[in-house]
Formats: C-alpha cells, sequence, structure tokens
C-alpha cells in the first residue's frame, strides 16, 4: 500500500460542501428554464453547424419537495487537455450523484482522455477506487489526453463503445477546446438518434473559459494562489538580497488572466498584460522601454532588484511578433510535408526557408530575433497547428533585450546601476496542485450538477455553478448550452467552430485595479507574502475564492 503524508490523510477525509438545491439528492429537483440561447458571434453558421442543439434555454434547479425515481443510467466521463486542480472531485461528484439516485448506476472512466472512448479503454469505478482520489490533484484516477473528437470515424467508434457498456451519457471535463469537442460529439448523438447526452464541466487552470453563466473555471482558484504563494516567496527572497531582477513567465497563452490574478496578490513591481498590449499596439521595443525605464529609476533610487510578472502569450500579442506567428503557423502546415526543410541538416538552413517564405515584414521581424527564439519558434505545433507558446522563453528575450538597452544607456551615461536577471517559468507547478477548499467545493458541485443535468435529459450543455463569491449552500446550479459560447475561428488554416476563449477585459473591475496601482508598486516595495494555500480554520480564510471573482462579481450586483 503508498504510504500517505499526513496531509493526504487529512484532505481524503474532507467533504465538500453542495449549493443547497442539491443537498438532497438529484431525485429532489426541478429544472427551470430561461430564454432560449444564441451563438456569441457567427449566428448563422454556428445554427448550421449544430441544427439538432443550437438555440436551447439556460436552466437552472432548485428544490423540489417531490421526489422522483431515476432509471438505471451507465455514464462515461473523459478528462481532456491540460491537468487542473479538482478534476478528481469533478468526478467523485459525478458519482456520488450518481449513486444517490439509483444505486444500480454505473461510472465508467474512459483511460488517457478521449482517446479512451474510441479505443474502448476504460475502468469502472467503485467506491474504494473513488475513495483513493478525493479532494487531491492531478487527473491520475484515468489520465487525461489532447486526442480531438471531430471527425465520422471517431464518432462512430465512440458509439459502438459506449453501445456496448450501455452508456447512455458522457461527461468530458475539460476546456474551450475539449468543451468544443463535447458539443461537436452531442451534436452528432442527437443527429444519429443514439440517444446518448453529452454533457461538458468547465476545466482551465488559465480563466479563459467563462461568461455570465460561468463565472469561473475550475483549477483557476487554487493556480493563482500557488502562483502566488511562489511569487511572494521570490519577492521576499529579492527584498532580502536586494540584487537581483526576477522575471517570471506564467502560465495562460491565450489570456492573461493567471499572471493578473497572481499579480493582485502578489503586487509585484512590473506586470505585463497581453490583451493591454494588443490594445495599445506595443511593439516589442516600446515594451523594452517600459520595462527599462522601470529599471532605471528604481536603480537611481538604489534598488538594483525587482519583480517583474510576464503572461506566457505575451508574444503572440505584440502586434509585429503576432503577425509573423501568424504567418509562420500558415506556412508550418505546408513545410511539414516539404523535403527541403524537413530533410534541412541545418538548423541554419531552415531559418532560411522559413524566411524566404514569410511575407517582407514579417520575414525582417524573425531575422531580427535571437537564433534561441527562432529555434523555438519552429518547434513541434500544438495539436491545433499553431507555436507552442509555452516553448518560446519570451522572458530570456526580455532580459537579453533590456541588458543590451542597458549597456546602452550606460555608455551615454544616463544609467550607473548593476543589473542581473533570473528567469523564471511557473506553469506544471500549479496544475496538480492539492485543490484549495475554494476549488474542491467548486469541482465536487459542478460533477453532482453534471449528473442532475443528465438525469432531465438535457445534452451540449456546460455544467453551471454560480454565485461563487457566497457561501456554497447559496451556490446557483444549472447548466448553459454549450453552443451559446461558440464563434468561428481559424485551425490548421480552416475556419472551424470553437467556443470562445474569455480574455482580460480592459474595462473591468480586476485590470482596473492593477491600472490604479501599478505606477505605486514600481517604485515601492508593496510585495504582499499570500503563503500556502490554507485548509484548515476559519472560511473566511480557507474558502475565500479569487481577487479576479470578487471584484467581478461586486461590479455586477453594484449594477443589479
Amino acid at each position: 500500500m503508498t504510504k500517505l503524508s499526513p496531509l493526504q490523510i487529512e484532505r481524503l477525509k474532507y467533504q465538500p460542501k453542495l449549493p443547497s438545491s442539491l443537498q438532497n439528492g438529484v431525485n429532489s429537483l426541478e429544472m427551470v428554464e430561461g430564454s432560449a440561447t444564441e451563438s456569441v458571434r457567427d449566428r448563422e453558421q454556428i445554427k448550421a453547424l449544430f441544427a439538432n442543439t443550437y438555440g436551447k434555454p439556460t436552466v437552472t434547479f432548485k428544490s423540489s419537495s417531490s421526489v422522483s425515481t431515476s432509471e438505471v443510467r451507465n455514464v462515461g466521463v473523459i478528462l481532456s487537455g491540460g491537468q487542473a486542480p479538482g478534476g478528481h472531485n469533478v468526478i467523485a461528484g459525478l458519482y456520488d450523484a450518481l449513486k444517490s439516485a439509483n444505486s444500480a448506476n454505473k461510472l465508467y472512466g474512459f483511460l488517457g482522455g478521449p482517446s479512451g472512448i474510441i479505443d474502448g479503454k476504460y475502468v469502472e469505478f467503485t467506491d474504494e477506487f473513488i475513495d483513493a482520489y478525493r479532494n487531491t490533484g492531478g487527473f491520475d484516477i484515468i489520465g487525461s489526453g489532447r486526442t480531438k473528437l471531430e471527425t465520422e470515424e471517431q464518432f462512430q467508434k465512440s458509439l459502438a463503445v459506449c453501445k456496448k457498456l450501455n452508456i447512455s451519457a458522457v461527461v468530458i471535463i475539460g476546456g474551450d477546446d475539449s468543451n468544443t469537442n463535447a458539443a461537436l460529439l452531442a451534436e452528432w448523438f442527437v443527429k444519429n438518434n443514439t440517444g446518448i447526452q453529452v454533457i461538458g464541466c468547465p476545466k482551465t487552470i488559465d480563466g479563459d473559459l467563462k461568461n455570465e453563466q460561468i463565472e469561473i473555471s475550475f483549477g483557476f482558484d487554487t493556480a493563482t494562489k500557488t502562483y502566488a504563494e511562489l511569487i511572494g516567496n521570490i519577492q521576499r527572497d529579492a527584498n532580502s538580497a536586494k540584487k537581483y531582477w526576477h522575471f517570471i513567465k506564467i502560465m495562460g497563452r491565450s489570456a492573461s488572466h493567471v499572471a493578473l490574478e497572481a499579480a493582485l496578490q502578489t503586487q509585484p513591481n512590473i506586470t505585463l498584460i497581453s490583451e493591454e498590449v494588443q490594445e495599445k499596439k506595443m511593439s516589442l521595443a516600446s515594451i523594452i522601454d517600459y520595462m527599462t525605464d522601470i529599471i532605471v529609476k528604481r536603480s537611481d533610487m538604489g534598488k538594483n532588484f525587482g519583480i517583474a510578472v510576464i503572461p506566457e502569450g505575451l508574444i503572440e500579442f505584440i502586434p509585429e511578433m503576432g503577425s509573423m506567428i501568424s504567418n509562420l503557423n500558415d506556412i508550418m502546415a505546408s513545410l511539414e510535408s516539404d523535403p527541403n526543410f524537413v530533410n534541412a541538416t541545418t538548423i541554419r538552413e531552415k531559418f532560411d526557408i522559413v524566411e524566404n517564405r514569410l511575407d517582407t515584414e514579417n520575414a525582417k521581424v524573425y531575422n531580427s530575433l535571437p537564433a534561441l527564439i527562432k529555434g523555438q519558434l519552429l518547434a513541434d505545433r500544438d495539436p491545433h497547428g499553431n507555436v507552442q507558446v509555452s516553448k518560446i522563453e519570451t522572458e530570456k528575450l526580455l532580459i537579453e533585450m533590456i541588458s543590451t538597452r542597458l549597456d546602452e544607456l550606460k555608455d551615454q551615461g544616463e544609467y550607473i546601476g548593476k543589473f542581473s536577471a533570473q528567469s523564471h517559468f511557473f506553469g506544471y507547478e500549479g496544475r496538480c496542485a492539492f485543490p484549495s477548499n475554494f476549488d474542491a467545493d467548486y469541482c465536487y458541485s459542478l460533477g453532482y450538477n453534471a449528473f442532475a443535468l443528465i438525469n432531465f435529459g438535457l445534452t451540449g450543455y456546460l455544467s453551471s455553478v454560480r454565485n461563487l463569491t457566497q457561501p456554497a449552500d447559496q451556490w446557483i446550479a444549472g447548466g448553459v448550452p454549450l453552443t451559446m459560447m461558440m464563434n468561428m475561428e481559424k485551425r490548421h488554416g480552416e475556419m472551424k467552430p470553437v467556443i470562445q476563449k474569455a480574455l482580460v477585459r480592459l474595462d473591468g473591475p480586476v485590470f482596473k485595479q492593477l491600472q490604479d496601482n501599478r505606477d505605486d508598486w514600481a517604485m515601492n516595495d508593496r510585495y504582499l507574502f499570500p503563503g500556502a494555500i490554507q485548509y484548515f480554520g476559519p472560511s473566511s480564510v480557507c474558502d475565500i475564492t479569487t481577487i479576479t471573482l470578487q471584484l467581478e462579481r461586486s461590479k455586477e450586483l453594484a449594477s443589479v
């Protein structure tokens, strides 16, 4: 038997909290329908692609005095995409709801992500199996994967596996791309009269899967608190040694929610926000000037140290870099089958081939980059055919360019300080952390609620639990149609239906909190040290959620 740490033993005992509407089980619920919905953009195209599942109403659940009987159901569950804290509790909540509705119900976990339902690799959950994973981080209970569910062959194989196991519903736990797959599978199942439902659960630590119905994606709370603890530790070290500038790149490719939340929790000297860079059309040179100016001014105060927080996806939001990368993504799709590129014996040859294919201005940008960054831009693509931004060491690019700029200023007599830099990238450190009490409760509620959606015969819906800044018993459980969040975007050179990513709103209360304080934080050391996630003690300490959600909800409530 595997030896458990004292904290593991205690966390296995934790009983997650549920919204009051779900506390008596799914057999004691009433469903209330809202108004019909439409997609966020490209409505005619999305409606045509999802003719059988488009336009459904939002739903909420409330307690009912009557008790219904639940028919026997077998359900399959898939963990899809990157890990996020709390995934195990989604499955635990789903399992508990399913078993409480009818003890004859069965839950199957497909192994290794979506490929499990295609290949028929699965495990049946039992009490003993589930109990070993409650309130723990990671996705190791059944593993995850990034296989797409989008082809006729994949759908046919998935159907065959579901028929074999007599599965009548599938729950897909994932982010925007994974839930796009859920929407496609739901549409195909309805179109082909299979009788199989599909429900999604909103997972992504990036925080970019949200809207009015999905206030926060699970894992964001735990991950940002984990990163904030690490940043706080580094700030304490920097303030002690007083000789290093720490450049900290933080996970979050398409949106800067994680970097912004971590910054609000720790108050570093510099925080770059990708969406702001794009909105202001800031060039790479202007970013370097902005950061260098702060470094010089702090040096004039005798402070040759500081903290800079950088979103993982920054490089794509710099206009000239974004244009070049978009051009490069299209080119790389064709170069994969180009023998001259594939058989090139040196990286220099590959650089030359790429530069000759790029548009003139994009070629200039590409050629201006250090060889390290140029090579990283040519690395293996992600599942969408795009550059893997996490592998581009943006923090090192900034350090190198700032160092060069400071040398120029030193030669001109405008800088007399010392610049020593350390680089960090926080990504994996937060993906599998022990979920916070908030994520443990939220994820358990999402899973429990997912079975309620199944029990009412819904398909093509995302499990939604709202009112999250209030105590858990006041949370509102329900569901939102997946098609409501969709638009058309270019993937692999073709327009595809995808769930629209929610980016940082520059006119929103969260960014304004940073904007109002960044000048003060730049020059003065207002460092906050959040410390480790707390699991035991007053609810005001242990159960409190992110600053992001608190600010967003306070503005929404003020406008009511």
